[in-house]
């Protein structure tokens, strides 16, 4: 039988802790609370975990800092997903510049949470890491070297087209929402990862008028779909 997944819930509010890990329990999940950052780092000394929740404003060191500490420590490729006040834009994106992989605005709805901790779970969760090397209609793209080549012939990218290119073939398969690509490509703006879109699409596709690798996800983003 396999094992539940085992969350970390780190916030300093008793009453939202305790809730989260009480309803996160009846949805099947193992849980352990801490109430600060330094708890939670005792735990996380003591015990591997596959989800970290932090709120980023919490007294003494926030979830941000503590966030940077998890990413630089042994426990670096633990999931996390920041619970942050809503409207503040600026603490969303330093998480994600940060290594975050999903936020959570409060105050949130509790089956909202659950389906979010759901899919980061199984992301992480797949059986082999995204290859270093993605085909596409015949070109290949080596996201270590940074290249994209036709055969022998390398295929010039700017360095935002490469930006863009990067973060959809490191989560090849799956949407990634338009705000996200603006946060961690030099876009700045998402209607700038559009105009991104349409030139790499020019790039790639057989038909950039009709894209089968950099596909729309209608209301989120866009998607990398390799051969």
């Amino acid at each position: 039988m396999k094992e539940p997944a085992h969350i970390l819930i780190v916030d300093d509010d008793d009453r939202i802790r305790d809730l989260t890990k009480r309803f996160l329990t009846m949805n099947g999940f193992r849980v352990s609370g801490a109430a600060d950052a330094a708890a939670a780092r005792r735990l996380m000394e003591s015990m591997a975990f596959d989800l970290a929740i932090l709120d980023i404003m919490m007294p003494g060191e926030d979830g941000l800092s503590l966030l940077s500490g998890i990413r630089k420590g042994p426990s670096r490729e633990t999931p996390v997903m920041l619970l942050t006040a809503r409207g503040l834009t600026s603490d969303r994106i330093e998480g994600l510049r940060l290594g975050a992989d999903d936020y959570l605005a409060k105050p949130f709805e509790p089956e909202e949470l659950v389906l979010r901790c759901e899919a980061i779970l199984r992301r992480s969760q797949k059986s082999a890491p995204p290859p270093d090397e993605i085909e596409m209609s015949g070109l290949l793209f080596n996201a270590a070297r940074g290249e994209l080549k036709s055969g022998d012939e390398r295929i010039r990218l700017t360095d935002a087209e490469l930006q863009l290119l990067t973060v959809l073939a490191r989560n090849a398969g799956e949407p990634v929402s338009r705000e996200d690509l603006a946060v961690l490509t030099s876009a700045g703006l998402e209607r700038s990862v559009d105009v991104q879109v349409t030139r790499l699409r020019r790039k790639i596709e057989p038909n950039p008028k009709e894209p089968v690798h950099i596909q729309t996800v209608r209301g989120i983003g866009y998607r990398l779909m390799p051969d």
